[in-house]
């Protein structure tokens, strides 16, 4: 009999069929699974450490029992499994069957062999697909449980600090007789009912759907599986009518997104990858046709060091193209906050890992889910090896929806990578029909190219792909209403988006994220050990270099360096630098700094030794000088403070040549030394024949004067150094989030504790103080000081920080007119507007930088250097520091406590390059190093030059594979093309241009000319240079 035309009792007649939560009694999911028997034994060993399989099964274990609970968060548990199935089971798939709320891991034979989470769906480990008489039916397995979930343990909300007492129960333990044939058939009528659902009223291919599976439900007698196999084939008949040849092809690859730290700390990330990983092994075993995309180096290293044998499994599935290494870097690295060097590092870390392990570096960039991308990654892409990008987190946008999901991105030096977001907006797809149409309907390149990425498997906190979303695309690989779905590689994708790619956008500069923009500013603690530990690693490789060249007997401290940067490099994983993670993995990020700042303090000082060891030695009638160094490559006039007698610190002015040193020998005397007055209205001014300024009692600036011209940098009637507080609760993302509206909110700092006062009274230098209240119950100190020949006016900040939700900036209103403002990115800057005209202007109200932000009008401009602060707006003509946030989740601690700090404002004339910004910030960031010293004459010594101020040298290390050889990366820092020489007194006798990984260049042989090297650059370009010492 014909079925009766209503859509809705059909659709809902089918949902219940396969519904877990009604009719279960009468309907087809009720029959998944058959018999069941519990566990013959079940014991537990609980302990606070994640202690390795070989010690765990060696303690003692006591009685455990289902319905059990077990923790608190972060403990772990060892269960031992004693099984015997029934030997009535003879010919049936058997499977074990665990479900708690913590993470598991099965172990068998004294080997991983699959993750148990229920929130990735995984509660269950196939023991046998058909038990035979001659398979073991005892067996003992061990279930290693932590007690967290795959998303840690939040209390009451996700984001949400740990709850320290949180429990793990474990709901069920058993062996269960599983229903194959039951388990097909529902796959089939999920894919046929949601086609019926999605695919709307107004296509046929809905109503095919929806009365085919009506009819498998008549046809089917859920007491008989003797009918499924026609109800299967009435499925069958359906999937196998095929598409037509224009239909959209997307390429499904398995994925599995695991936060290298985020709600968890480092230590339990080895854990989740192994989980993750095995059950991926596990799959392609039973899944030939399987790939999946896996970034990450570090935790590649970690498997390789915690669990050797799955990762003997992992190379192997690697070398057969399964198990696909991808990205490059070393972790998924923040996408804004690291050096220009760092992300280098990034990249030679990660890709050397790659090579040494796998036989060949990754073609694509893989970060998916970071916080906006800098418009300087392009360069250094194509300088690793990668022309290929892939990311989707700017679907997040908060405010306007990016333009294209496949089109060539070009980074501010030219360079251009083609780049694919995944139409789908995810990159934790599960196979699902919802999921392919959205692909297709979402994607902002129809016409253009026709193939788009599809990364299937649970995320974030690690699970990956399972079964089942690999059984519901192989129903839908070619279906009529549905795109091909074919299981495919980064590479294939790519090869296919390249041959379509004549017709695509390019999309010019950075890549900005419309959300996320408080991650500039949180966990300063963490910022200020990023920005210190980025300069201590950059100080000792140039002087462990210098001092190799000058004596071939050094060992340069390559593999302790390697270790250093290695650490660095983990802490710019892009939950960990933009202070988005829970307690635990700040101390654990903290320590890492401690340990950098405390190994590279030592090996400066064995470079140090060794590179000036003949002025360093302590001679009878010594006379007592200091020995400076400077390893920056520009000459340096500044006053330093060395210690003197009975532990006064002297101060000197002295210049030091370019990375090199020299010895402070006569005191030199400033053509105009440091005034400071204090007025009669408790004013005070100071100046030192560069600027002049004049500081109410609050410390604010009423006068900041360039005095060569005259030129006023403060409108009148403004205060500049004005400190202002906002509200900052943002709508849901507490640490990652500061809202628009939080400018509605501002109010100015006026609580004065203790005025303004003089500290130094002039000459070498000249500095005032005063202290604050901010908000209800923090204090603000700070030390304004100026110092003789010095361009700026820096501001030593003190900050107690006791306040919730609240955002403290300092501003500086300046008599400035431009529509941009100018920001110091990674090996360059750019340009952002000071309007807010369109929506992208808004959008961008706070924004990051580097060291320095400027804002210029022809001829006159004023810049604001910082030592440790991303965070920054410049709107109409005020510039704004990002100082402190006080986020509640993830970590409800985050930033309370002791900060310092320091930032400087110079005015200039001409232009900030004229001016020499970008130097001058340098200066703040590399304070030149004082060494007590025996001799009192001593020539001035420079190791490298540049002849250009336009040209930075930005490091020198020893070349990875030649420790014969340096490796000098320059960069063009104005925008203007131009040649320059680089001058070097060592003994060099080969030169050659390499790329970023050290691979020496084609035609890239550099002649030794007399005045140095000749290098060539274009605007923003990145050179690095392989020297080769003659001894």
């Amino acid at each position: 009999m014909a079925a009766i035309k209503h859509r809705r009792t059909a659709l809902e007649r089918v949902e219940k069929f396969l519904s877990d939560t009604y009719f279960t009694d009468c309907n087809l999911r009720g029959r998944l699974f058959g018999d069941r028997c519990p566990p013959a034994s079940l014991s537990c060993l609980q302990t606070p450490r994640r202690i390795p399989y070989q010690e765990a099964v060696a303690q003692q274990f006591g009685p455990a029992q289902v319905g059990e609970s077990f923790g608190p968060t972060w403990e772990t548990c060892w269960f031992k499994v004693e099984l015997s199935i029934p030997p009535a089971w003879a010919g049936r798939e058997v499977h074990f069957v665990w479900e708690s709320d913590g993470e598991g891991m099965v172990w068998r034979d004294a080997q991983p062999v699959q993750g148990l989470t229920k929130e990735g769906e995984k509660t269950s480990y196939i023991l046998t697909r058909s038990l035979k008489e001659s398979e073991p039916h005892s067996l003992t397995l061990y279930v290693e449980l932590a007690c967290n979930g795959l998303f840690g343990a939040g209390k009451g909300s996700m984001i949400a600090p740990p709850d320290p007492d949180r429990r793990v129960t474990l709901s069920k333990a058993e062996l269960v007789v599983f229903n194959r044939d039951v388990y097909e058939l529902l796959v089939d009528l999920e894919i046929l009912l949601d086609m019926a659902q999605l695919l709307g009223e107004e296509n046929q291919r809905s109503f095919q759907a929806l009365y085919t599976a009506n009819q498998m439900v008549n046809v089917c007698d859920v007491t008989d599986p003797s009918t499924f196999p026609a109800a299967r084939d009435l499925a069958a008949a359906i999937f196998s009518q095929r598409n037509g040849e224009s239909q959209h092809t997307i390429h499904a690859m398995g994925h599995c997104h695991i936060d290298s730290a985020w709600l968890w700390p480092y230590e339990e990330t080895i854990r989740k990858c192994a989980r993750s990983w095995v059950t991926v092994v596990h799959l392609m075993e039973h899944n030939p046709e399987l790939t999946f995309a896996c970034s990450q180096a570090q935790q590649f290293q970690w498997v390789r060091s915690c669990y050797p044998g799955l990762y003997a499994r992992i190379q192997h599935l690697a070398a057969k193209g399964q198990f696909i290494p991808v990205g490059g870097t070393w972790v998924e690295m923040d996408g804004n906050l690291p050096s220009g060097e760092s992300m280098v590092r990034q990249f030679l870390q990660g890709q050397r890992f790659f090579q040494e392990q796998f036989g060949r570096i990754c073609t694509e960039f893989w970060l998916p889910d970071t916080f906006g991308y800098s418009a300087q990654l392009p360069q250094l892409m194509r300088g690793s090896g990668i022309r290929r990008f892939l990311t989707q987190k700017l679907s997040w946008n908060l405010v306007n929806s990016f333009p294209h999901h496949t089109f060539f991105w070009e980074g501010i030096d030219g360079s251009q990578v083609l780049t694919h977001f995944p139409p789908g907006d995810s990159y934790g797809m599960q196979g699902r029909v919802a999921e392919v149409l959205k692909t297709v309907k979402n994607n902002k390149d129809k016409g253009r190219v026709n193939h788009s990425a599809f990364l299937f498997g649970f995320g974030d906190g690690g699970g990956g792909p399972t079964q089942k979303m690999l059984d519901r695309m192989k129903r839908m690989r070619d279906t009529d209403g549905l795109p091909r779905v074919q299981i495919s590689t980064p590479d294939q994708l790519f090869s296919v988006l390249e041959k379509e790619s004549s017709q695509l956008c390019t999309w010019v500069g950075e890549l900005f994220l419309e959300l996320h923009n408080g991650t500039y500013t949180t966990q300063a603690q963490i910022k200020k050990g990023n920005r210190e530990c980025e300069r201590i690693l950059h100080d000792v490789e140039v002087l462990s270099s210098l001092a190799v060249a000058q004596d071939s007997a050094f060992q340069y401290p390559a593999s302790q360096l390697q270790q250093l940067w290695r650490l660095l490099l983990l802490n710019q994983f892009h939950d960990v630098l933009p202070g988005s993670c829970i307690q635990l993995v700040v101390e654990d990020a903290l320590q890492y700094y401690t340990e950098i700042r405390r190994a590279g303090a030592q090996l400066q000082e064995e470079a140090v030794q060794c590179l000036c060891r003949d002025l360093l030695q302590p001679q009878a009638c010594s006379t007592h000088s200091s020995l400076v160094l400077n390893t920056l490559a520009w000459e340096r006039t500044e006053v330093i403070a060395s210690p003197g007698p009975g532990g006064t610190e002297t101060l000197a002015l002295v210049t030091v040549p370019s990375m090199g040193y020299a010895l402070v020998q006569e005191p030199f005397v400033p053509p105009q030394p440091v005034a400071v007055r204090k007025q009669e209205d408790g004013s005070i001014t100071m100046e030192n024949g560069v600027i002049a300024v004049c500081l109410d009692t609050m410390g604010r600036l009423t006068s900041l004067q360039l005095l060569d011209s005259g030129r006023e940098s403060v409108p009148d009637g403004c205060y500049a150094n004005q400190f202002a507080l906002f509200d900052d609760v943002p709508l849901y993302w507490d640490a990652w989030d500061v809202m628009d509206y939080h400018l509605q909110t501002r109010k100015p700092v006026t609580t004065l504790l203790k005025p303004l006062e003089i500290t130094l009274a002039g000459g070498l230098r000249g500095s005032v103080s005063f202290s604050l209240q901010v908000g209800k119950s923090s204090t603000l100190t700070q030390e304004i000081i100026l110092d003789a020949m010095c361009p700026y006016l820096r501001f030593l900040t003190q900050v107690e920080w006791k306040e919730a939700h609240k955002f403290l900036k300092v501003e500086f209103p300046v008599q400035v007119r431009s529509t941009n403002a100018t920001y110091e990115i990674q090996f360059g800057h750019m340009q952002r507007p000071t309007h807010w005209n369109t929506s992208w202007d808004w959008a961008r109200f706070e924004v990051w930088a580097h060291k320095w932000l400027d804002l210029s009008e022809h001829g006159f401009g004023v810049a604001l250097l910082n030592d440790c602060k991303y965070g920054a707006s410049a709107h109409r003509n005020v510039l704004s520091l990002s100082l402190l946030r006080a986020p509640k989740s993830p970590d409800a601690t985050a930033d309370i406590g002791h900060h310092q700090f320091t930032y400087a404002v110079m005015p200039h004339q001409g232009s900030f390059q004229e001016a020499g910004v970008i130097q001058q910030a340098y200066n703040l960031n590399f304070p030149l190093h004082v060494v007590p010293a025996s001799r009192a004459q001593c020539p001035a010594w420079s190791a490298f030059s540049v002849s250009s101020p336009a040209i930075v040298l930005e490091a020198v290390k020893q070349a990875e594979d030649r420790p014969e050889a340096v490796v000098v990366r320059l960069y063009e820092a104005h925008g203007s093309t131009v040649t320059a020489w680089l001058q070097t007194p060592l003994p060099v006798k080969e030169a050659m241009l390499c790329d970023l990984l050290e691979r020496p260049l084609a035609q890239g042989h550099l002649p030794l000319e007399q005045q140095g090297l000749r290098l060539s650059f274009t605007p923003f370009r990145v050179l690095s240079v392989l020297l080769v010492w003659s001894h």
